[in-house]
């Protein structure tokens, strides 16, 4: 008996609601797809400190999207968990759709046109918005996806487990909680990356690196050496002390008793003007006290410190002390050099000088074939921040001390050295210290 046309309709009917149903579900399913993979490269990829910006901004969206970010195993776990299951789903819909619609090729087809789909709509395009928008977008969906987090939560922990176990096996110890780079070395490598790029300027770059190396790096690497200490001696005339006050580019001179070594004051030419002052134009002004003046009178007590101190550590001793002069000391007691306020600061921010000393002597000069004249005392980082090299200071502070290391010797003038990739040609020579060179790129 052949079926009524009622029973026809009510058939056809049915089939085009199931049709246009499961189409329906592929469609959302193909959203929710959209809104996982984009909701993973927005979260993955927005910048934390941006976050943190907007979060104190009053965004609580951001304040969200920093929370679920900071364990981002458990957050890629369940992104891709709920992702999966979507496009599962919905390439199992599409199949058993397009199988109904034209049999057996039906299978081929639906791989074909939900590969497109998904490609394009589920992929690439929330991906490429993610990426463009990177804080926005984690800010908005982080709502859903701290949900999605709490669903899936069970789960995804027992899915951990068992990956860990798995590399376990193989030898692949996995901790979650460690960071693969610290903070500073992030901001260090956004910094270097920007000025590669070309979007910051070098001198920005020395700017805000010199300040990050600052707890890295000690008062031993960037102090005036003791051989290079302008003192005053305690016996000296008064006379003879005020005209080495008068000629020095010194504020501040250490005080020194029977030997160089033996420091013990610091005299600040302000306090010793006043002083002598005071003995010539003073109420008790008199020759006689001017001449048995003694600088030790006027002089402030030296202080020391240790030539491991950090830069940093140092910097904010001296904020604290309300002072910028200090003498360095090794393990034993014994002087190796004085570090100042203004030295630090030279790390930060580059060469400082004033009216007294501008016309000295620059470090470095470059000749026409594009070579470095550098004096021996110069040190390896500021060599290599002026000229972007990359010369070791793991093993000498200055030019002169890495050309002694890598020869094993004292040159002579002359020689030649080529190592890490430079020529060292020794130009001048005083006693056993290297005080001119030349370098060039190989």
């Amino acid at each position: 008996m052949d079926p009524t046309p009622d029973a026809v309709s009510t058939t056809a009917t049915a089939f085009d609601i199931a049709l246009f149903g499961t189409a329906g579900a592929i469609l959302c399913l193909l959203l929710l797809s959209g809104f996982f993979s984009g909701s993973e490269t927005a979260l993955t990829a927005a910048s934390r400190g941006k976050l943190r910006a907007q979060a104190d901004r009053g965004s609580a969206g951001a304040l969200k999207a920093l929370v679920i970010t900071q364990d981002s195993e458990r957050l890629i776990g369940a992104v891709l968990l709920g992702n999966n299951l979507v496009n599962i789903l919905a390439a199992s819909l599409a199949t058993s759709l397009f199988t109904r619609l034209f049999g057996d090729s039906g299978v081929a087809l639906a791989t074909l046109v939900m590969t497109l789909l998904v490609l394009v709509f589920a992929e690439v395009l929330p991906k490429t918005y993610a990426i463009t928008n990177a804080e926005t977008a984690a800010a908005k969906v982080s709502p859903v996806i701290q949900v999605v987090i709490l669903l899936f939560s069970p789960v995804v922990t027992a899915v951990r487990w068992f990956v860990r176990q798995l590399l376990r096996l193989f030898g692949v110890q996995t901790d979650p909680d460690s960071l693969v780079l610290s903070a500073r070395e992030e901001i260090a490598g956004a910094i270097a990356l920007g000025h590669s790029e070309g979007v910051m300027e070098k001198e920005d770059r020395d700017r805000l690196l010199g300040a990050l190396d600052l707890s890295d790096r000690t008062v031993e690497e960037i102090m005036l050496h003791r051989s290079s200490i302008e003192m005053i001696d305690a016996d000296a005339d008064s006379e003879q002390i005020l005209s080495q006050c008068l000629d020095s580019p010194h504020t501040r001179l250490p005080v020194f008793k029977d030997q160089p070594e033996n420091i013990v004051g610091v005299v600040h030419a302000k306090d010793l003007l006043r002083a002598v002052d005071k003995l010539m134009r003073g109420p008790e002004a008199s020759e006689t006290k001017l001449q048995n003046f003694r600088v030790l009178d006027v002089a402030m007590e030296p202080y020391f410190v240790p030539e491991t101190t950090t830069l940093d550590d140092q910097m904010r001793e001296f904020l604290r002390r309300k002072t910028h002069f200090a003498l360095v000391v090794d393990e034993y007691g014994a002087l190796r050099g004085l570090i100042t306020l203004e030295d630090i600061l030279e790390e930060i921010v580059g060469e400082i000088t004033d009216e007294f000393d501008v016309d000295a002597e620059h470090p470095l000069r470059e000749t026409e074939d594009g070579q470095c004249i550098v004096e021996g005392g110069m040190t390896i980082r500021d060599l290599n921040r002026a000229t972007d090299w990359n010369l070791p200071d793991e093993e000498a502070n200055t030019i002169a001390g890495l050309v002694i290391h890598e020869a094993q010797m004292i040159p002579s003038t002359g020689q030649v050295f080529s190592f890490h990739g430079f020529r060292f040609e020794v130009l001048s020579r005083k006693d056993n210290r290297i005080t001119k060179l030349k370098i060039g790129r190989l």
